[in-house]
């Protein structure tokens, strides 16, 4: 609900560009003059130089499981850098979407993608004089074509989403409250996808890395490039899609876009929508990562990074909740009225969940049960995912859910990080479940591969009891929120809690 105006103008400018009214983007904010084409393009090439040229060095350096963190850090440390003045698409693929998101445009977006291509090239030879020495793009072993479209497609979709729902959605520039973590989400979908998607494709999810890699290794073999950015381009395209499907008032070919006067009212087609996208994307993310085994030590990261984007990026639509555990304590809190809202929104998690699941089984054809770790039984399982069940619900209430919240910009985090703290804390116990739509997708993988299911209904008992038990301590800790209020400050929390009674 928070544009960043650097982003917000910069499309707000590409329509008004597509009637002929101006002929520049935004520049930085507060700026009396709008950025120039020069600079636009070259801080494009800057951009997607930095970017390649440390995906080049995190690879040949053999920084191992954390070299997706460092490739997140300088995409978001590029974009707080440079988004005021070009936008900081820095990937054809977004700017694809920008394209079909602001018609008459195209021209624009098809200099930017140049550009970034010459960016990614000059990097990828910078690299390859470095160490000279070069790696190849192509599947991992085992993996092949379908692999390569899967994967590629899901998290240049989950990327490209993020950028549309955080710095592209047109209707809040007039808010009061500055937007400052659209590039933490931006960059942490790539923490997301590299983790969880590396070991099979390398995690490209940009057409200038896939060229810019394939062309400087060509004396390895050349050609999987076409494929990968065939792929990556068809993610932007779903995720454009997806976009307009959880933000119907996103009118396309309107130069003026939608209504500025407030936030955009979202129906329950739209809030069920998101609340689907952001469990699939939390569960695959979370089966990808796990099947990896215990090498995998970023997974936990992975997993949380995909929760921090979703929230981010959904947070104003449906409220986020992507958890039956959090909708059950969101419910007990008296912040969702409508007991029929609720089960949409739970069965919408279970079913992405669920989905998610026979995602990630179909890709990797492995999967893993739900129970005590080896040394542990049953009682510490309960207690294990009931206490951080309750951490991340209560943290959920406690940040996203007030009358009048004050951590506008970093309620993502910490519902992000709720993830972290359960997962690296109780991993090794129960698996660090904490969400019955987690629980039912895992298990229900595990069906698929050896016709065993049922420990789920376990772990979601447990989990929704500390969803309810979240809601009392919030209600003894929070009295103020249950007296009556005349009126909600323009919050997130009140945002949050408009959307789910609506």
């Amino acid at each position: 609900a928070f544009l960043p105006p650097q982003q917000g103008r910069l499309v707000a400018l590409l329509r008004r560009e597509a009637t002929q009214q101006v002929s520049a983007f935004a520049g930085p904010a507060g700026s009396n003059r709008m950025s120039t084409s020069t600079e636009r393009y070259i801080s494009e090439f800057v951009g997607t130089y930095l970017l390649v040229f440390t995906v080049g060095c995190n690879v040949l350096s053999g920084s191992g499981a954390f070299a997706a963190l460092s490739i997140a850090s300088v995409l978001m440390v590029s974009i707080y850098a440079l988004g005021g003045v070009s936008g900081g698409h820095f990937n054809p693929a977004v700017s694809f979407a920008l394209g079909l998101k602001v018609p008459g445009t195209w021209v624009e977006m098809g200099i930017y993608s140049l550009v970034q291509f010459v960016g990614g090239l000059a990097a990828a030879f910078s690299y390859l004089g470095v160490f000279n020495q070069s790696f190849n793009l192509a599947p991992g072993a085992g993996f092949g074509f379908a692999h390569v479209a899967v994967v590629e497609t899901l998290f240049t979709f989950v990327l490209v989403f993020t950028v549309l729902n955080c710095a592209a959605t047109v209707g809040y520039e007039n808010k009061k409250q500055d937007n400052q973590f659209y590039g933490l989400a931006i960059g942490f979908t790539i923490l997301v996808g590299g983790s969880a998607g590396g070991f099979i494709t390398g995690g490209a999810f940009n057409p200038a890395v896939a060229l810019a890699i394939d062309v400087s290794s060509m004396h390895l073999g050349f050609g999987w490039c076409a494929i990968y950015i065939a792929f990556q381009l068809l993610g932007a395209a779903i995720a454009y899609g997806a976009f307009v499907a959880v933000r119907p008032r996103e009118t396309p070919g309107t130069p003026d876009g939608p209504s500025s006067s407030g936030p955009q009212e979202a129906t329950l087609v739209s809030k069920c929508i998101a609340e689907f996208i952001g469990t699939y994307v939390l569960v695959v993310t979370v089966g990808l990562n796990v099947v990896q085994g215990g090498s995998n030590v970023a997974a936990v990261l992975s997993i949380g990074a995909a929760l921090l984007v979703m929230v981010y990026s959904l947070g104003d639509v449906s409220g986020a909740h992507f958890n039956p555990a959090v909708t059950a304590a969101v419910v007990c809190a008296k912040k969702m009225n409508s007991l029929g809202v609720a089960a949409a929104y739970v069965a919408s998690q279970v079913f992405g969940g669920i989905l998610a699941g026979v995602t990630f089984w179909a890709i990797t054809g492995k999967s893993f049960a739900l129970g005590p770790a080896p040394g542990y039984g049953w009682a510490s399982v309960a207690a294990a995912e009931f206490t951080f069940t309750f951490l991340l619900c209560f943290v959920v209430l406690s940040v996203a859910c007030l009358r009048k919240v004050e951590l506008t910009n970093f309620f993502g985090l910490a519902i992000g990080f709720a993830v972290i703290v359960g997962g690296y804390a109780i991993g090794g116990i129960s698996g660090g479940a904490l969400n019955p739509g987690v629980s039912v997708g895992v298990d229900f993988a595990n069906f698929l591969n050896t016709g065993r299911f049922g420990t789920s209904i376990v772990y979601s008992i447990i989990q929704l009891a500390a969803g309810v038990v979240a809601a009392l301590v919030f209600y003894i800790t929070r009295g103020a929120e249950f007296e009556p209020q005349k009126e909600l400050g323009p919050t997130y929390g009140a945002t949050f809690q408009e959307r789910a009674n609506a």
